[in-house]
């Protein structure tokens, strides 16, 4: 299908928000489904460094990707393969058989940063091409297919949280389960009020630490371990804990959530003790000495933290994170806050 007629008469603009988590890894069906009975869930909270997506007119035939950090590339309609950094998007274009356009790629966020940037661009691109086409842009389809077009161009199994984080925005549970045709999830909104959301914000600290992250050695072991056994009653625990951590933030009890995330960020440590790299184990530390809670975001490996607490307790670790980061090239505290927005089309 040749988009370039259509994006003469009107470019495309979407944006997406990415996220920040806990209880991942139960989205992947290697967790989800042997747990079945204790409702696996995951929470993730949208956050406002939005992934933009534009679309315009390029020669038929032909792919055009631009990314801030990434090498521009083309390619013809008939290439075959998906491997290096833009294959996932290039997936999403054959998937719908479409050429004549030029994607370029704007995020807010760190590259590389294990805040779902990579699953976020999906989705975006996704919703644009749906919306060249002026066909329904559905959030729970969008997600859906982006988390299968990224397991097929990863060739492993992967889990579906960043995308419907970046479909829907907000905070949310998302319960994990199989229904009568294939895999579902059930959304849950930890909140139902701009105001809560606004005082969770007063609540939370992100950190990049610098180093981009690798997720796919943490994750295989995490799945290998788990299959094997040996850590299976650390997730199981780690049900739990996410359950609990999600009723802990629906009813403000940011002490007990700052709780529940060491707790739960001492279990992951245990299984892979390089979750965090000693920058994140400095920050963890910091944010237990101050009363608050902390852990990496998706797989870990390098990339983020994020940071729960009392909103004095947050504001002194905010003061440390700062002066741990300042010395550390690219390292930085990220200017965000919670995002209640999923899919934008401009």
């Amino acid at each position: 299908m040749n988009l370039a007629p259509i994006l003469e008469k009107k470019q495309i603009h979407v944006s997406v928000p990415c996220r920040i988590d806990f209880g991942g890894t139960l989205d992947i069906s290697t967790f989800y489904l042997p747990l079945a009975d204790l409702k696996p869930a995951t929470l993730n909270l949208a956050l406002d460094m939005r992934t933009h997506v534009h679309l315009s007119p390029w020669e038929p035939g032909q792919i055009r990707i631009s990314s801030k950090g990434f090498e521009t590339i083309e390619r013809s309609m008939n290439d075959k393969g998906w491997d290096g950094p833009m294959g996932l998007m290039f997936a999403v274009f054959q998937y719908f058989n479409a050429h004549g356009v030029h994607l370029h790629i704007e995020s807010t966020s760190p590259v590389r940063s294990a805040l779902g940037g990579s699953s976020s661009a999906a989705v975006a691109i996704i919703a644009a091409v749906y919306t060249a086409l002026e066909k329904q842009v559905d959030p729970e389809h969008i997600a859906w297919l982006a988390h299968y077009l990224e397991g097929a161009v990863a060739g492993v199994l992967c889990g579906v949280q960043d995308q419907t984080a970046a479909a829907f925005g907000g905070v949310n549970l998302w319960e994990w389960t199989f229904g009568h045709k294939g895999p579902e999830f059930l959304r849950c909104p930890v909140y139902d009020s701009s105001e809560k959301i606004e005082q969770l914000n007063r609540h939370l600290l992100v950190a990049y630490c610098g180093i981009p992250h690798d997720s796919s050695d943490v994750n295989s072991r995490w799945v290998n371990d788990f299959r094997s056994g040996r850590a299976y009653d650390a997730f199981e625990d780690i049900v739990h804990l996410t359950r609990q951590f999600s009723d802990a933030l629906a009813s403000c009890s940011f002490k007990e959530a700052a709780r529940l995330m060491n707790r739960e960020t001492e279990i992951r440590c245990d299984m892979t003790p390089d979750v965090l790299d000693n920058t994140g184990m400095k920050l963890w530390e910091s944010a237990k000495t101050e009363g608050c809670g902390a852990r990496f975001t998706g797989a870990g490996g390098g990339g983020c933290l994020w940071a729960v607490g009392e909103e004095t307790d947050i504001n002194r670790l905010k003061i440390r994170w700062e002066k741990s980061l300042g010395p550390i090239d690219g390292a930085m505290m990220l200017d965000t806050a919670i995002d209640p927005k999923g899919i934008c089309v401009y």
